[in-house]
């Protein structure tokens, strides 16, 4: 488009133009992977009398294990083509034969246009290893939020857990394989008189060791107030190591308490533990018997028993509930899941809000101030359920990231593994209210009444590509 018709556009006319050219976008990476697939059928070797007995014996396997062969060389062409390396094209044709052959479910969305490309081939890629049914298996698991609705950081959580509870053995066989990389080394980013020191070393071993390096630095505030935290991390990880440089060092033993909040699902032999993936059953209990010390096991948080506090602030076990009510930060499409975020009154405590688990959710600083500050406006007609209106009219739903059922307000009974994001069209502009910019329900004239019983209505809402 010439940009000088851009540059005539206005706010909602550029917005519309970006959707579209993000469809666009969206389906030529869709048509690059079909053209993948046809490449390698046209290089197979039955296909062409003058491949050389050579190249006929050096062929492989386009993709996984039983896919179609393809001969040694096809990648190089088609690689030049869309400017990237033989390993690259390569990878897409691999990707693109198994979307084809082992997961045919994704493959229907692809040629739909319902189902992105990029998040079609993470899947082939984590799938390779598995038989063709377990792959089949993950495809019916992952295929419906493969368009797009979760951020990506989140579809990678969910595919990670359906891949090892597709084949708990592999991933076991992978813990066994990763045990043996731990080690210290020097990487070779060092520049400018900076340099790298990489640890692998067991989860709970490293937690620890990054809390007594903070307790440290902690206790070193009195004599180093000029630097930041980062800076006495440093100065705390070299008087930890090398004791005999420190001599004046005054800091006792340090016994750091780890906190692991593992997932468990009835008759599953994997768990999800927070900040860090999936773990087979067998690891979580080699971790309790050889690694960790003593072992304290917290109650389980009753999200069905949260009573109303009459304060503003949010005591601890009413956090915790949040935290498993909605699985990380509730803006749409946002990626981050840990539990260092602001609470939000979605319905300010100042116009009658109240401190409870229906009124709050987990957001980052940055997306705090965007609602507070830009105009943003939501409601949580149900805990768990939220419905935000940006100041364009556009209009998401974020639900608690059900995986089996998509659709807003039913449950699955599947561990929440984040919010997902469903996107609706503007309402026309003469039945919006202006933005004001602060933090207040969509209508702040009036405080709310108790929710309903009736699910919202998302006769208009659309995945959102």
């Amino acid at each position: 488009m010439n940009t000088r018709v851009l540059e005539h556009m206005s706010r909602t006319e550029v917005l519309d133009y970006a959707e579209s050219e993000h469809a666009h976008r969206l389906q030529a990476e869709r048509n690059l992977v079909a053209a993948a697939y046809q490449w390698a059928l046209l290089h197979h070797p039955d296909r062409s009398a003058s491949v050389s007995k050579r190249a006929r014996d050096r062929s492989m396997p386009a993709g996984a294990v039983g896919t179609p062969l393809i001969t040694e060389y096809a990648a190089s062409a088609f690689a030049a083509r869309i400017q990237t390396s033989p390993y690259g094209a390569k990878k897409l044709i691999a990707d693109a034969v198994d979307i084809h052959h082992r997961l045919p479910r994704l493959a229907a969305g692809l040629k739909a246009g319902t189902t992105r490309a990029g998040h079609s081939r993470r899947v082939a890629e984590a799938t390779r290893e598995l038989t063709e049914s377990q792959a089949a298996w993950v495809d019916a698991e992952v295929h419906e939020i493969a368009d797009g609705r979760l951020a990506w950081m989140r579809f990678l959580a969910v595919l990670d857990g359906k891949v090892a509870a597709a084949s708990p053995e592999l991933a076991q066989t992978k813990e066994r394989a990763a045990a043996l990389e731990r080690g210290i080394r020097m990487t070779r980013i060092n520049k400018h008189g900076v340099a790298t020191l990489t640890i692998r070393d067991h989860i709970t071993t490293l937690m620890a060791t990054d809390i007594a390096i903070t307790a440290v630095a902690k206790s070193l505030e009195d004599t180093m107030p000029e630097v930041d935290l980062r800076d006495r991390k440093l100065a705390a990880f070299a008087m930890l190591t090398n004791p005999e440089a420190h001599l004046d060092l005054a800091v006792g033993p340090i016994k750091p308490k780890v906190r692991i909040d593992l997932h468990l699902t009835p008759d599953s032999e994997i768990a999800r533990m927070e900040d860090h993936g999936p773990v087979t059953i067998a690891w979580a209990r080699q971790m309790i018997a050889h690694v960790a010390g003593q072992v304290t096991v917290l109650p389980v948080v009753n999200l069905a028993n949260q009573a109303p506090v009459d304060a503003y602030e949010i005591p601890n076990a009413m956090r915790q509930a949040v935290h498993l009510i909605h699985g990380g930060d509730i803006f749409p499409y946002a990626p981050n899941t840990g539990r260092r975020v602001d609470l939000d009154h979605n319905i300010p405590y100042s116009e009658g809000g109240k401190t409870e688990a229906g009124n709050l959710g987990p957001m980052t600083r940055t997306h705090h101030r965007i609602k507070t500050h830009a105009g943003w406006e939501c409601r949580q007609p149900f805990p768990g359920i939220i419905l935000w209106r940006d100041p364009h009219g556009a209009h998401y739903l974020v639900d608690g990231g059900s995986v089996d059922n998509p659709s807003p307000g039913s449950s699955s009974g599947e561990i929440p593994t984040g919010p997902t994001t469903w996107s609706m069209r503007p309402e026309p502009a003469s039945s919006r209210n202006p933005a004001s910019g602060h933090d207040h329900a969509p209508t702040s004239t009036s405080t709310p009444s108790s929710p309903s019983t009736t699910p919202p209505d998302t006769s208009a809402c659309h995945r959102a590509d």
